[in-house]
């Protein structure tokens, strides 16, 4: 008889390769966006609490690390999709000896380039913000926070690539519930380093370290106690050749992908800096209603690739054009009303943040400029998710790189000094989004068409 703890890790699996596709989708989706809103809670904590209890200038601080922490991190966090996709197909071909070097390659990832990442932030802090033009009113403060951030990436990384690990068999269940718990953590910690022991950026940087690393403690034990072909066991973690090749194969090019997404939005948070202190705090706080809707479509883009990717593993072809279909529906669908419902409430939203009414005024131009197009994005994410579990990884990060940061770029050198506002420099986003999705659609449905699914082989 299993005893209640086995029982409880299967109820938190998905069966992806038989039964109904759409609702087990939402399923796995759910679980995945709400682990994201807790993470990016995390990062909005330390937002609404420096806003509110230290200065202006502590807020403009945090926000200037945003776009270039995402750059950063986002090469490394692509290889925990390489993992996903890797493991999740090997799961589909029931491979258990190669899901096993799969899983502890991707922990050892993790580790070595947690500990780059966390040299790096440390080491060249000052020069990358000087790089960015951060205002020098902040710069010693903005300084503090990323170094003190990029101490904990060791620990970020591996929470990212084990919750991809559990999310390739469809446990997107637990993830949430330790995000839960750390989310808990990290704003007590902010209350009481900011508010009772009058800390700054500082504050809120120790918190985040703290919690990221609680999260990651629990998830590797989490791996340690499985029973299935996922077990962790600690002493075999190590860099097999095969898998990693498999691995940066799709992470790499996912990576790169997302690190050149966000390499033009360095480049554009350049420009908002130009704008002065009171553009970069509008534009802080109105990015965390864009990272929630991007967590709405990511969660169904991920899940397009969880399930593709097992089932074109087990050869269920039938099966795989239905979560095509599926994935797009479910992605653009849930974006829209999230999105919408952002842009509705957009001046009381940004009021959660900030009491500055002029702050508060760009905030919600902001979100409304952006959002309203946001369902749009949200068929980039699922289109390049889903050409990953095909193994054409290299294909969506081709067509990112030339669509959506070549139309940032001209925009913010030939377009936006005609007209040097914030909202004129966000108009951007939607742009490139429609000229991405444009090409992405037609690039997609072209290679299904001449390139079936049987024929298509991952190695």
């Amino acid at each position: 008889m299993p005893n209640n703890d086995t029982q409880g890790r299967e109820a938190s699996h998905l069966d992806m390769l038989s039964g109904p596709i759409a609702i087990k989708m939402v399923w796995f989706a759910l679980p995945v966006a709400g682990t994201a809103f807790l993470q990016q809670m995390l990062n909005a904590a330390d937002v609404a609490v420096v806003g509110r209890y230290a200065s202006s200038a502590a807020l403009a601080a945090v926000g200037a690390n945003a776009f270039i922490i995402n750059l950063m991190t986002n090469l490394f966090v692509g290889l925990s999709v390489g993992a996903n996709v890797v493991i999740a197909r090997l799961l589909g071909e029931c491979d258990q000896e190669r899901v096993s070097r799969a899983v502890h390659t991707s922990i050892a990832l993790s580790i070595v380039s947690g500990l780059l990442l966390a040299a790096i932030g440390w080491q060249e802090a000052e020069r990358i913000l000087g790089w960015l033009g951060t205002p020098a009113e902040i710069m010693s403060q903005a300084v503090l926070y990323f170094r003190i951030y990029f101490l904990g990436m060791p620990f970020l990384m591996l929470m990212n690539f084990s919750a991809a690990i559990l999310r390739s068999k469809g446990d997107t269940r637990r993830p949430l519930f330790v995000m839960a718990g750390s989310g808990v953590v990290n704003v007590a910690l902010n209350l009481l380093f900011v508010v009772r022991f009058h800390m700054s950026v500082e504050g809120v940087a120790i918190a985040t370290l703290v919690s990221s690393a609680l999260s990651s403690v629990i998830l590797v034990y989490v791996l340690c106690r499985e029973r299935g072909m996922l077990r962790l066991r600690l002493r075999e973690v190590r860099l097999h050749w095969d898998a990693l090749r498999s691995i940066a194969a799709i992470g790499i090019p996912a990576g790169v992908q997302g690190m050149m997404f966000n390499f033009s939005n360095v480049l554009i948070q350049g420009g908002i800096n130009s704008l002065g202190a009171t553009a970069i705090a509008a534009n802080t706080v109105s990015l965390n209603y864009d990272y929630f809707c991007y967590f709405v479509c990511n969660a169904f883009a991920q899940a397009g690739t969880s399930f593709l990717s097992q089932n074109h593993g087990a050869r269920l072809y039938g099966r795989c054009r239905r979560v095509i279909r599926d994935t797009i529906l479910l992605g653009a669908g849930s974006t829209l009303v999230v999105s919408l419902l952002f842009v509705l409430m957009a001046v009381p939203l940004s009021g959660l943040f900030t009491s500055d009414a002029q702050v508060i005024r760009l905030s919600a131009q902001r979100i409304a400029i952006v959002l309203t197009f946001y369902t749009v994005h949200s068929c980039n994410e699922t289109l390049s998710g889903l050409l990953r579990a095909l193994g054409h990884s290299l294909t969506p990060t081709l067509v990112c790189v030339v669509f959506i940061c070549g139309v940032r770029l001209f925009w913010l050198y030939r377009v936006f000094p005609a007209n040097p506002t914030l909202g004129f420099l966000s108009c951007c986003y939607p742009v490139s989004w429609i000229v991405n999705a444009t090409v992405l659609f037609c690039v997609f449905f072209w290679i299904l068409k001449h390139r079936p699914l049987q024929r298509i082989r991952v190695e």
